[in-house]
């Protein structure tokens, strides 16, 4: 079994090595001249082609992952954070290699394969130990039910992709005035450098062996204790440090409320606030939309907008399949109840709901463009939102790590 799962996480690894030589292969893409043959026909450089390759060969590794994983656990990958996680990105990359092998835009690939990299990335950080499952998550509508949620989510994000694209492309980013647009593709930007702030800070505190020792009151009233791996700004419920030179926290959240990874998001959130500002300053403070622009001069706006409406017309009914219809299913059998209203189906609901709206408005009342771009984003924003806020923070039947 060790071996398998040392295996499985070199496939990960050789994987992510594929993503990132795609990503270069699609900037050198987009970044590049045309030239011309003997003929003097413009010719495209071939640089998308072979980021489009990396990306396949990148898939096939983490599959191998996937399925390797799953024989030396013996389960699905899908019973924790770093495997849903890993799961989500592979997803999201299998999409994109399906969608953009029609559209063949090289821009997607620009935009897209980074955050498939920053969600392995993320999903890094919490534990890979392989361990056994709870008796609730012992079903096979475990398999059934996550997988197809994050296929549906992983096509759901592919139209994140081309909805920002979409938007970058066509706003008018020069002025210095702050509009709610600007401003709203800019706060884009910081939540995704927020994402990358998270990693190394986690990274960087773990290579120091930061720990934190707390004793509190759990949400059963139960004296109980808890580690923080990150300098405790937020503390558990009638916290008290029991580790010597230790940062005490300023704020104490109350017991329904993972204070751990609240202390996270708060850390996160004000290291990507410094590093959006460190990019802003090289930048000679211009925003960093206005900084991608010039990239897309190239791109066609209404085949991003249709790429995105697309992805959400097939990721959509697939969501409702696995993350309600089989959800229930697999609710009755792991707590004998079609539904509760615990804070993960709720928002499972509030994200089948977006969607239907979002189809709603497209087909009815002809929202597309600009209006359609903004819901691809926040729909996937919902869906991490979602994932990581959701599933770590607020403390529910789904609350894992």
């Amino acid at each position: 079994m060790n071996s398998l799962a040392e295996l499985s996480s070199n496939l990960l690894y050789i994987a992510f090595f594929f993503y990132f030589a795609a990503t270069v292969f699609y900037i050198l893409s987009v970044t590049g001249r045309q030239f011309r043959n003997k003929e003097g026909d413009v010719k495209k450089n071939r640089w998308g082609t072979w980021g489009y390759i990396a990306t396949v060969i990148g898939v096939v590794f983490a599959f191998g992952y996937f399925f390797t994983r799953w024989a030396a656990g013996g389960h699905p990958p899908v019973s924790n954070m770093f495997e849903y996680t890993a799961f989500l990105a592979i997803c999201f990359s299998l999409a994109f290699v399906v969608i953009n092998g029609i559209y063949k835009s090289n821009v997607l690939g620009l935009f897209t394969i980074p955050v498939i990299m920053l969600i392995i990335a993320y999903a890094s950080v919490f534990s890979t130990e392989i361990a056994p499952l709870v008796p609730s998550l012992q079903s096979n509508w475990l398999a059934i039910h996550v997988i197809t949620v994050a296929l549906a989510q992983g096509i759901l994000a592919v139209s994140f992709g081309a909805g920002l694209v979409y938007l970058v492309r066509t706003l008018d980013l020069s002025g210095k005035k702050m509009t709610k647009r600007t401003f709203g593709i800019e706060f884009i930007m910081y939540t995704l450098l927020t994402g990358l702030a998270f990693v190394i800070l986690t990274n960087v505190f773990e290579a120091t062996n930061y720990e934190a020792q707390f004793t509190y009151v759990n949400e059963q009233g139960e004296d109980a204790e808890k580690t923080y791996n990150l300098p405790a700004i937020i503390g558990p419920n009638e916290g008290v440090l029991q580790t010597e030179d230790r940062f005490s926290p300023i704020f104490y959240a109350p017991d329904w409320i993972i204070s751990e990874d609240l202390n996270t998001v708060v850390w996160s959130f004000g290291s990507g606030f410094l590093l959006y500002w460190v990019i802003r300053l090289i930048g000679r403070n211009r925003r960093i939309a206005a900084m991608l622009q010039p990239l897309l001069k190239g791109v066609k706006p209404q085949t991003v907008d249709e790429l995105s409406y697309r992805a959400i017309a097939i990721g959509f009914p697939l969501f409702a399949l696995g993350g309600l219809a089989f959800a229930m299913i697999y609710a009755q059998i792991a707590w004998t109840r079609f539904w509760g209203w615990d804070p993960k189906e709720v928002w499972a609901l509030i994200t089948f709901f977006f969607y239907a709206a979002y189809l709603h408005l497209r087909l009815s009342r002809n929202w597309i463009g600009e209006r359609s771009a903004w819901l691809a984003v926040i729909g996937f924003a919902i869906i991490m939102f979602n994932l990581i806020f959701v599933n770590l923070v607020i403390a529910g039947l789904h609350s894992y790590a």
